[in-house]
């Protein structure tokens, strides 16, 4: 077999729900790094510390164990982080729930953990994208970022629509009008290829102790307290994060747990009996699929950022 393409058997020491676990980290349902269920399998497209790669997952097969591939150079690199990016690190043993639809919720999704990437790079620049803005908006943008900037999978990814993310001299190089029409504006165009500029430094945060983690994150230009959650539930996998800032899980807490939504100051005091595992709160809260009641209409994209720009046309997103 070549070392550019390898296979792994693992067996997992729980019933692990492998598409539940790999759809954390996908952007929307269009993500052009992941696509899952296609073939029987799940795809993921990533740039490891060992060079890129394609990665083809199954799902937990009857005699227990998780079947495998990978190609392209960062195939080992992949191969081996397996097992953490499908939550064999998240250790639930010492979380309370405290309240009865948690308890439910646990039960109910007893299987269900955190997943982490280690690539703390690839979290950050979606995340940055996603800020401030509606989920529609957030998702069209990183589509559109990836589809014109990225670059092929290796292997069979091209075949089955995975894409690698824009390297960051790539990103760097992108000029400003460019941004504009994919509809991310100045600010978080600014945020990332700051965060680009800084890729090495970024990416070296996986080998640094958790707890350092946000505030090195929120050191970055245009990285904040919500951003730097989404990193840390991504690419560190960790049980402490809360989203704080977001337009839904305030609102959602409260509601599922009180029947009165939460603002982030009132989120932040009812969870605090739960650190160092604040953020499973809300991770049960979704996985169970509660939310308040939407009685308004939904948020509309905005619409003054230019849909043509340099004669590139529309957008494709």
């Amino acid at each position: 077999m070549r070392r550019d393409h390898l296979e792994r058997l693992w067996v997992p020491d729980w019933p692990c729900p492998v598409r539940s676990i790999l759809g954390q980290q996908r952007r929307g349902g269009g993500d052009p790094t992941m696509r899952l269920g296609v073939g029987g399998r799940h795809w993921r497209a990533a740039r490891t510390p060992a060079g890129p790669v394609t990665l083809a997952v199954s799902d937990l097969r009857r005699d227990g164990s998780v079947a495998a591939e990978a190609w392209g150079p960062g195939a080992a690199w992949a191969l081996d982080q397996l097992p953490e990016l499908l939550g064999a690190h998240d250790d639930w043993s010492d979380f309370e729930p405290r309240h009865d639809v948690l308890a439910r919720a646990r039960r109910h999704h007893a299987h269900l953990r955190l997943g982490r990437t280690g690539l703390p790079l690839e979290s950050l620049v979606p995340s940055i994208i996603e800020q401030k803005v509606t989920g529609q908006e957030a998702f069209a943008g990183f589509r559109s970022l990836v589809r014109r900037h990225g670059e092929a999978a290796p292997g069979p990814g091209s075949e089955v629509g995975v894409a690698l993310q824009p390297a960051p001299e790539t990103i760097r190089g992108i000029p400003s009008w460019a941004w504009l029409a994919m509809h991310i504006d100045p600010a978080r165009s600014r945020a990332v290829v700051q965060a680009a500029s800084r890729a090495s430094a970024v990416d070296r945060l996986a080998r640094r102790p958790l707890s350092e983690v946000e505030d090195a994150l929120r050191s970055l230009p245009g990285v904040g307290v919500w951003t730097a959650a989404e990193v840390r539930q991504c690419a560190f996998g960790d049980p402490d994060a809360v989203s704080y800032g977001d337009y839904h899980v305030a609102k959602d807490v409260g509601w599922a747990l009180t029947g009165r939504a939460f603002d982030d100051t009132e989120l932040a005091d009812y969870l605090e009996p739960w650190r160092p595992h604040r953020g499973r709160v809300p991770f049960l809260v979704g996985a169970a699929g509660l939310h308040r009641p939407r009685r308004g209409p939904r948020m509309a994209p905005r619409t003054h950022l230019p849909a043509r720009s340099h004669g590139l046309g529309r957008p494709r997103a």
